[in-house]
């Protein structure tokens, strides 16, 4: 992660902890993980969420690919420091389009609407099972 001194004696990074996309790829799991849980109940469903299963297993997989192939052939000039801790990193500013906000606001700008997603799949998966055990 690049870092660079502003006025205010902060440093700003430009990259993402790697706590953030492991978080990230969690937030995907679960959102796979409920989908198939609360859903698969006739086995009518199955191809649509082997579907969309497939669909964000390729879309973790391949940024993760990149990245370590990027890792493996990047030129000697680009070598990113030690590994910054995560308390040190969420203090710290984030740079987003020539400006800077703080790492944490980063962090919930981008984790926001997965979890949003993730957990309410949860929810409406549970209001349907309840509804369904209520049915006559």
């Amino acid at each position: 992660m690049s870092r660079d001194l502003t006025a205010h004696n902060r440093p700003v990074y430009d990259e993402l902890h790697p706590y953030v996309y492991g978080l990230a790829a969690g937030l995907v799991g679960w959102f796979a993980l409920s989908a198939w849980l609360l859903f698969d109940r006739n086995g009518d469903i199955e191809l649509a969420l082997a579907m969309v299963s497939v669909l964000l297993f390729v879309a973790l997989l391949l940024p993760w690919l990149l990245a370590l192939i990027w890792r493996k052939y990047r030129r000697p000039l680009e070598e990113h420091q030690q590994s910054i801790p995560f308390r040190e990193w969420e203090a710290a500013e984030f740079a987003v389009w020539g400006s800077t906000i703080n790492s944490t606001h980063a962090t919930i700008d981008m984790l926001l609407p997965l979890a949003a997603v993730a957990f309410g799949l949860t929810a409406i998966g549970i209001v349907y099972l309840v509804c369904a055990s209520l049915a006559p």
